[in-house]
């Protein structure tokens, strides 16, 4: 049996402390014996070690690639104040008026908190030919413990395609529509701008 991916799209994002704590012991597929996790300057780099002790060492086997930022996390949820200067949208007529409510208006407490975001298509988030179905399954438990994010793809699991859609930690119902590729003389209207006489 040989699964593969053959789709995938991911906006995946959750703390980085988080992203540690899921690797310190996930529930790993058979195929897979650990997790190496390499830190880069901003990229986290999530390696697989292969069960499998044939496997040549030199075997590049999968990885899950993620950029580490830093976001602003309030400790007020500030959307369920309305953004800054912005009055009440209560139904009732005593909500505060612009100008009290920016003199009323508090510095929110925050603190910068570091992000692992799995953002991007298969070439950038998931890497390397061998185990990468086994590492697949991997990136699908950490969208389903991401706080937010959308993870989408299409697999082949024992000859037969599978859509796979996961938002903001949720498996949501998905499918898979075939489309024909746009006609190649649909170009023909538009405009060739490489032989343009007026563009040098």
């Amino acid at each position: 049996m040989t699964s593969r991916v053959y789709r995938l799209h991911s906006t995946l994002e959750l703390p980085l402390e988080d992203t540690y704590d899921f690797f310190e012991d996930p529930d790993l597929p058979e195929e897979i014996e650990s997790i190496d996790i390499t830190r880069r300057n901003n990229t986290l780099i999530v390696s697989a070690v292969a069960t499998d002790e044939s496997m040549s060492k030199y075997t590049p086997t999968a990885q899950l690639k993620a950029s580490v930022t830093e976001n602003r996390v309030y400790e007020e949820d500030p959307d369920e104040m309305g953004p800054p200067g912005a009055a009440s949208t209560g139904s009732t007529g005593g909500g505060p008026q612009w100008g009290a409510l920016e003199e009323e208006e508090e510095e929110i407490e925050s603190e910068l908190v570091e992000y692992a975001c799995f953002k991007g298509d298969r070439e950038t988030v998931l890497q390397n030919t061998a185990l990468q179905y086994a590492m697949f399954e991997v990136l699908c438990e950490v969208a389903k413990v991401a706080e937010k994010g959308t993870l989408t793809a299409i697999a082949s699991v024992d000859d037969e395609l599978e859509a796979i859609r996961i938002v903001d930690g949720e498996e949501r119902p998905a499918s898979i529509n075939v489309v024909e590729d746009p006609a190649e003389d649909e170009e023909a209207d538009g405009i060739n701008w490489r032989d343009n006489e007026f563009i040098s």
